[in-house]
């Protein structure tokens, strides 16, 4: 699967070029340099977990294809019904692990880096959480089951992720009848926008068919604003990763009840224990916030990319040779890179090679997911 994405990574350069190319041609730039490559160093390091934690990406179903999947008809999902099915029956589980990942707190801690860009482009869609395949593997467990072959799981996992790239731009405008059918760009900017009317609406990865079933469809019907409802205010990765983690743990440190303690991980994001919100109140959501764009030198920003692309290309290497490599190195290796990255980070932000200001809190987002 690994080199599958390698594979592709001309094919995505095309398309982010293009994007790029007709954004300016429009007088409509989606595009930031600090921004893009904090959405890249994301994608990287979901990538650089992937290859750490086989047993939870597809060991596990694996294992429980084998022991528990229905096999009498096995090659029924080689046949084109079959692989229809597997797909379908993939964007379903897709959609309530997305649901869950924005209506559950701990869930939402280990998505919501895919939001936190607050521009809409193709490189966003690259921001993919690396955290979410960690705790998300149990949804896809009905596919195992029902006996939809690893690698056919494999298959539907790929096809509906790739598929759901275009659907991050904000250049294609409605597409009409469409918009209510399948993911487009107009119903997967609701989804990613922070606006009332836009939180929590249009889960589907494929198909807009399960959120019309669930109540959880909106039409895109104002301008929409990107990012989250408590910006990270940052571009260093780990900042964005841990950033709802530490907000949740320090309430569950603050407050006085038991109950509470463990309430706050399971509750809606922005739900706080009445003493903890009343004691350390968080400031209103303003929609018109300015976006964060923190100024930094020529030479920082030069640095920054030079280094983000020796990272890359390390991590392609890493990617490829991944299955041949022992854990260790692996780790190790992991390690180095992720760390070059939050380096990359600290320049873009403007801060220079700061490791203190790594794991700094960040204040979480006040209201439901966006």
């Amino acid at each position: 699967m690994e080199q599958a994405i390698i594979w592709s990574i001309p094919l995505l350069g095309l398309a982010v070029l293009i994007e790029f190319i007709v954004s300016r041609a429009r007088g409509k730039k989606t595009y930031r340099g600090n921004d893009t490559l904090a959405s890249l160093s994301q994608g990287l390091i979901s990538q650089l977990v992937f290859v750490c934690t086989p047993l939870l990406q597809i060991g596990i179903y694996a294992m429980v294809f084998t022991f528990l999947g229905y096999q009498s008809e096995s090659q029924f999902w080689y046949s084109w019904k079959g692989i229809l099915i597997a797909v379908l029956m993939f964007d379903f589980c897709e959609y309530w692990l997305h649901r869950v990942g924005h209506e559950v707190a701990v869930f939402w801690a280990a998505h919501v880096v895919h939001h936190q860009s607050e521009e809409l482009n193709i490189c966003t869609a690259l921001r993919q959480e690396s955290q979410n395949a960690v705790l998300g593997w149990p949804f896809y467990l009905p596919m195992a089951i029902a006996g939809v072959p690893p690698a056919l799981f494999g298959f539907a996992f790929l096809g509906v992720q790739y598929y759901q790239i275009w659907a991050h731009t904000d250049q294609i405008g409605k597409l009409g009848w469409l918009d209510g059918v399948i993911t487009t760009p107009s119903s997967h900017r609701v989804h990613h926008a922070v606006n009332d009317c836009y939180i929590d609406h249009n889960y589907g990865g494929l198909l807009m068919l399960w959120d019309r079933l669930f109540g959880t469809y909106a039409v895109e019907t104002e301008p929409c604003v990107f990012g989250t409802r408590a910006p990270v205010r940052s571009f260093n990765p780990l900042r964005g990763i841990f950033q709802v983690y530490a907000s949740l743990a320090q309430d569950a440190w603050h407050t006085r009840r038991w109950q509470d303690k463990l309430r706050v991980w399971f509750m809606p994001p922005g739900w706080r224990p009445d003493d903890v919100a009343l004691k350390f109140p968080h400031p209103p959501f303003d929609v018109n916030r300015k976006i964060y764009n923190p100024p930094a030198s020529r030479s920082a920003l030069a640095v920054a990319t030079v280094l983000f692309l020796a990272i890359a290309a390390g991590s392609g290497v890493l990617l490829w040779d991944a299955e041949t490599m022992d854990a260790g190195p692996r780790a190790l290796w992991v390690g180095l890179l992720i760390a070059g990255l939050c380096v990359v980070g600290e320049l873009l932000d403007g801060h220079g090679f700061s490791p203190a200001r790594w794991f700094a809190g960040g204040q979480r987002k006040d209201a439901s997911a966006s």
